[in-house]
């Protein structure tokens, strides 16, 4: 039988000074900051797809149930992406888990921006290519017709649809925000920075930009992207502040997403996802290797484009763009295979 252990002798307990106290505290604090840290990295991930996914809202249905095109051979694991902006005149939101109208009805809204995204296999780079509004193109069922009254016709399969025999190449996701998305967007992460290189005024809005570097919000951010009468290049001067709002709006939030406010960040990522609606092939897990993928994603990395204009002229009384469909699709099989073109 082993030798009982003799009984520990007490002592009295030698009071801490009070600098002996702080650091006992400091390195509790540090510990408990340590294991919250330790924590973020094992379960905030997923924590954070399934809370904030969750919020994402789901188009049913979003994509065209005929023939489509395949994805590339060489696609090296690459998402395309179309996202749509609808010029819906709704006094209630269409889009995102707050909206409490109808996405989509005939005839009621029409895609005012879009723009086609491809992430690379390595989610290292990103191109984009706007497709203008006036795109006179064929429209399956439809005839030929401006590109944004796809949606109008036929909701996300038709424009989808459209996308995809204009271009050539498969879309593997969609997503979408209203106007009112828009605002909320841009009001979520404190405003978007923005150079305005020439003073404009906008007759159809009736609404003046001064020359100069400032942030914008809400209201005045929706009628800086939406401009084009007053422009000199019209449509397509558009298109490249829509392309300038979205670098920095992609700048902002990187930089608004911060472990040390994450409150903050919380509410800003919560404001985000209520706004903007996405296809349900889209899964939580999906959600969260985009965002892991695309965290350290920096302008630089990032190209623009417009697709490729041969001319402008007036159809059944409309003015029209003429794109080059031949290089438009040589495009984005470049872009398919790994290689694409540089930034216009």
């Amino acid at each position: 039988m082993a030798p009982r252990r003799p009984w520990p002798t007490w002592e009295p307990r030698r009071r801490e000074g009070p600098r002996r106290r702080l650091l006992r505290v400091v390195l509790v604090c540090v510990l408990g900051a340590v294991l919250a840290l330790s924590g973020l990295v094992v379960g905030g991930v997923w924590w954070g797809t399934e809370h904030y996914g969750n919020q994402v809202a789901r188009i049913p249905d979003a994509f065209p149930t005929g023939p489509r095109p395949p994805k590339p051979t060489a696609h090296h694991g690459g998402t395309t992406f179309l996202l749509a902006g609808v010029d819906s005149r709704s006094k209630r939101p269409t889009t995102g888990n707050d909206a409490t109208a109808e996405l989509w009805r005939y005839g009621a809204q029409r895609s005012d921006t879009l723009m086609l995204v491809h992430l690379s296999g390595d989610e290292g780079s990103a191109y984009t290519m706007s497709i203008p509004r006036d795109s006179w193109v064929p429209i399956p069922g439809h005839g030929s017709a401006k590109v944004n009254a796809a949606f109008s016709w036929g909701g996300p399969p038709l424009l989808i649809s459209t996308v995809e025999q204009l271009t050539g190449t498969r879309v593997d996701h969609f997503g979408i925000v209203d106007w009112h998305g828009f605002k909320a967007l841009t009001d979520a992460v404190g405003g978007v920075p923005i150079t305005v290189p020439v003073a404009a005024y906008d007759p159809e809005q009736h609404r003046h930009f001064a020359a100069g570097t400032y942030s914008m919000h809400g209201d005045e951010a929706l009628a800086y992207v939406r401009q084009r009468h007053g422009l000199p290049g019209g449509e397509l001067d558009r298109i490249k502040r829509q392309q300038q709002f979205l670098r920095s709006l992609v700048g902002q939030v990187r930089s608004e997403v911060s472990i040390t406010d994450p409150l903050g960040t919380a509410r800003m990522i919560d404001a985000i996802t209520r706004t903007v609606s996405v296809d349900d092939h889209m899964s939580n897990s999906d959600l969260r290797d985009l965002v892991l993928g695309l965290r350290h994603l920096s302008a630089s990395d990032a190209a623009f484009s417009t697709a490729p204009i041969v001319r402008s002229q007036m159809i059944d009384g409309q003015y029209a763009l003429i794109l080059d469909k031949e290089r438009l699709r040589a495009t984005w099989r470049a872009v398919g295979t790994g290689h694409p073109p540089a930034g216009q």
